[in-house]
């Protein structure tokens, strides 16, 4: 437990949709610094079911059905309930009430201009049809920091827009009542930065069908591995290879511990001489130490 007061902590927001589980890229990007930061601070994990109910109203069984499988995430990668509030937000109806009043201080161009929404946008193919909910997702955001008067929030640097959106909300209110009514929360970005698809032509993405599970078998860690994209151009062992958007040697970069050894690894691939094979051998216990089943 840390020695500051819990009155001089700063507070700590983060949370996710319920659809499905995390993965390695959730990990890589926000979950470790959550595990960090809950040691002097007064940490808040929402698990964000109604933030989920636009792009799954028409199946909200999916999304009641994975808030248990999120909350044993959580608990698996470090998230310890004494040091760390894990909230349900449906179940917080005064979220969904300052959402309502936040509605009225952004206007539909600038929501529309987010690029964190505008991405959410094209990978759904939703075009012009897009839910009001997915495009107010921003203002959902934004409540949710206002209401826990969040100074931190860990998030990936795609979700970066939406600290900024959120500071352009909580702004509105402060200007008002003529004083910092509402605190502005500073985005916690990881150095990693977003971890790559195992198909290596996009982020790891849920709905992209390119991620692997928190939760996933040993079976299906294997398969994973094996399927990830390494050097296009590789022909022979003895090549030189590419280290260089490599997606194994992304993924080591992430997650093995021994910095010396992939560095030797990676100088041995520019020189030519060590196989795919080999890499990804040393990858996959990797994976399999940040999977929930190894808990």
């Amino acid at each position: 437990m840390s020695d500051i007061p819990a009155a001089s902590r700063p507070v700590v927001l983060t949370g996710d949709r319920p659809p499905g589980p995390l993965h390695l890229g959730h990990f890589c990007g926000s979950l470790r610094n959550r595990v960090t930061l809950q040691h002097g601070h007064d940490t808040f994990v929402l698990i964000a079911d109604a933030q989920a109910l636009p792009d799954n109203a028409d199946d909200p069984g999916r999304i009641t059905g994975h808030v248990i499988d999120l909350a044993l995430d959580y608990l698996a990668v470090g998230i310890v309930p004494n040091l760390t509030t894990i909230c349900v937000q449906s179940a917080l109806p005064a979220l969904c009430e300052l959402t309502q009043l936040f509605r009225n201080l952004v206007t539909v161009a600038r929501l529309e201009r987010n690029p964190t929404i505008k991405e959410e946008i094209q990978a759904r193919g939703f075009g012009r049809d897009v839910p009001a909910g997915l495009l107010c997702y921003p203002v959902a955001q934004a409540a949710d920091i206002a209401a826990f008067r969040a100074t931190l929030v860990p998030v990936g640097a795609d979700q970066a827009p939406m600290i900024e959106q959120t500071h352009a909300i909580v702004q509105r209110p402060n200007r008002q009542v003529g004083h910092a009514l509402l605190p502005e929360a500073r985005a916690l970005i990881p150095a990693s930065g977003r971890l790559p698809g195992v198909d290596g032509r996009a982020k790891m993405s849920k709905s992209q069908g390119n991620a692997l599970a928190l939760s996933a078998a040993d079976d299906d860690i294997r398969a994973a591995v094996r399927r990830t994209d390494t050097d296009s151009d590789y022909l022979r062992v003895s090549d030189p290879g590419r280290v260089e958007g490599n997606v194994v040697f992304t993924d080591l970069d992430a997650f093995d511990p021994d910095r010396d050894t992939v560095a030797e690894m990676k100088a041995h691939d520019r020189r030519g001489g060590l196989g795919d094979t080999v890499v990804k051998q040393r990858l996959r216990p990797c994976c399999s130490i940040c999977s929930r089943r190894s808990v």
